[in-house]
């Protein structure tokens, strides 16, 4: 039996990478410029983990970016969203180069792809070459840097894969980044994690007060605390040259000097990513905007990135015993900040039970759910929730409260609405919306089906029908009608919708697609007249511009350029 236990726990926790088992020195860096970042490995972001290394552009777009590796290119992914126009290189050793939120690629490829968007007529695009179509050597010029997709300033994404595509720490293969500075420690928080358990006479969670040490090290108060109980600590790191708050490498923690928790950070998969939301506290980091990782793993985890866990990371505290319990945070340059927290096994009785607020609606999570009410109706996958709950819900007139962000869900669940009293014509226009900021209505995707309404949806909050006849608008940004641009290397428009979103779009000169870029942030739809496409002296611009519910606007412009 204590074979079996010891085979679960190895497959369950991952062993540590060592960095001496992967090639060093075999990546170069993907940039001639000194590496700054602005984004870390395994950096906690919206439901899920940051999958490569940001580097800072020095707030420009257009520098060289650079094969980190001799291979070819397998896959080149151009999209509105997400990592915008990006490059993967496939290296002999196995392992997949990526490079994401590019301006543009470099001359032979930039063709390469320019002539399958222009036979399928789209800006959007993913294509597959064939081993060794696209050869490239190590240094070689492939793209040049941006800020597409959903990049929040001009930079580099840049990781580096294995041969299953999972995301590793770049750092792991001798990519090094200049760091002489420590983790910042924002807060230390403890959580009793049973009904018996109590710190510092409360079952509910605890924020620790922390004094710091000359040594640059913190000591906790003394905790008073008795059954089991875990801890979390809110912490970022900074890298040399940057005020950016970046994840950190590595945090453990030894209860009375032995290893009870390690989480390194360096692989995962996507498959697992958004289970990002049981590592930290959700409800807090939606209340404060803070995340707190916790230094315990729940019983529905499956996370991959930790290793050398005992009991789960959860401290058994005895009466009338004295804990040592101390959390190490470490940077991948090796700088640490240490946390002692000394912990008195101190039962108490008459400790008030942890309030939970019970409604006529509980979801098990291992359960489907659903209910309805009012033409409107609720259904909550098995799977879709990652523990029991009971849920807020509120059936009103023409809305419904599907529970509070402060829950997460790691499923799309649905939500539907009975539309047989309207118009054809008003449900041609109708669609289902989240109430956002100030009950703006935000476009949920709706999927229609005669008289029923359904949005798929990964996000507690209230839903109701909203309505959009209004079409796009479109705005020509560096030309006029009628005149004459020979001097401009492109051609901009503005294209906005104020409620539903846009959908698509389509461009023509003299009858003949043209490729427009669409930028988002900007709204901007761009033509390179490199492309060729326009030859004529006199052209006829044609834009067609559809929103979410099928309202479209058309510009037409004339202009004129030099042969």
């Amino acid at each position: 039996m204590k074979l079996i236990k010891f085979c679960v726990i190895l497959l369950f926790f991952n062993p540590v990478l060592a960095q001496t088992e992967l090639p060093q020195n075999y990546f170069d860096n993907p940039l001639d410029i000194p590496l700054v970042l602005s984004g870390t490995f395994g950096e906690l972001r919206s439901n899920h983990f940051h999958s490569g290394l940001d580097i800072k552009t020095q707030q420009r777009q257009g520098l060289n970016v650079l094969a980190s590796a001799k291979g070819y290119v397998s896959r080149i992914n151009i999209q509105h969203y997400g990592y915008g126009k990006a490059l993967y290189i496939q290296h002999p050793n196995g392992y997949t180069t990526v490079y994401g939120h590019l301006k543009k690629f470099s001359p032979e490829i930039e063709a390469y792809i320019k002539k399958r968007q222009y036979a399928k007529e789209t800006y959007e695009i993913e294509l597959f070459p064939k081993a060794g179509e696209i050869p490239v050597n190590q240094g070689e010029l492939v793209a040049f840097s941006g800020n597409t997709g959903g990049s929040g300033g001009p930079h580099l994404h840049f990781e580096i894969r294995d041969g299953s595509q999972r995301p590793m720490n770049a750092k792991l293969f001798g990519i090094k980044i200049k760091d002489s500075r420590p983790p910042i420690i924002d807060g230390l928080f403890a959580y009793p994690l049973d009904d018996e358990a109590h710190v510092n006479n409360s079952r509910e969670r605890q924020k620790i007060s922390l004094t710091p040490i000359a040594d640059g090290s913190y000591i906790a108060n003394e905790i008073d605390a008795c059954g089991n109980i875990g801890f979390g600590v809110s912490t970022v790191d900074q890298q040399d040259g940057a005020p950016n708050r970046n994840g950190v490498y590595n945090i453990e923690a030894r209860l009375n000097g032995d290893k009870v928790f390690d989480l390194p950070f360096e692989r995962f998969s996507f498959s697992e990513t958004r289970h990002l939301n049981q590592l930290i506290d959700y409800a807090y980091y939606k209340e404060n905007k803070k995340r707190i990782q916790k230094l315990f793993v729940e019983d529905s985890n499956p996370l991959s990135l930790y290793r050398d866990v005992v009991n789960k990371g959860e401290l058994n505290i005895q009466d009338s015993l004295n804990y040592n319990y101390v959390i190490k945070v470490k940077d991948f340059a090796g700088n640490e900040r240490i946390i002692r927290v000394p912990i008195q096994g101190t039962h108490q009785d008459n400790i008030p039970a942890k309030q939970i607020e019970k409604t006529d609606y509980f979801a098990a999570a291992n359960q489907a759910f659903a209910t309805e009410a009012n033409g409107m109706d609720i259904y909550i996958p098995k799977g879709s929730l990652y523990k029991d709950v009971f849920l807020d819900i509120d059936f009103k007139e023409d809305l419904v409260k599907v529970h509070n962000e402060s829950t997460p869900l790691h499923k799309n669940i649905t939500v539907g609405f009975d539309v047989s009293d309207y118009s054809a014509e008003e449900k041609e226009k109708m669609f289902i919306a989240r109430l956002g900021y100030n009950n703006r209505p935000i476009y949920s995707s709706t999927y229609k089906k005669k008289n029923r309404f359904t949005t798929g949806t990964r996000t507690f909050g209230e839903y109701t029908l909203a309505s959009d006849v209004t079409p796009p608008k479109i705005r020509p940004v560096n030309f006029k009608d009628g005149q004459w641009i020979s001097n401009n290397s492109t051609l901009k428009v503005k294209i906005s919708d104020d409620l539903s979103g846009i959908k698509s779009y389509r461009a023509t000169v003299n009858g003949k697609f043209i490729l427009m870029e669409y930028e988002y942030k900007n709204n901007t739809l761009t033509h390179n007249f490199s492309d060729g496409k326009v030859t004529e002296t006199e052209n006829n611009l044609k834009i067609i511009v559809t929103d979410n519910v099928g309202n479209s606007n058309t510009f037409e412009a004339k202009f004129f350029r030099k042969k």
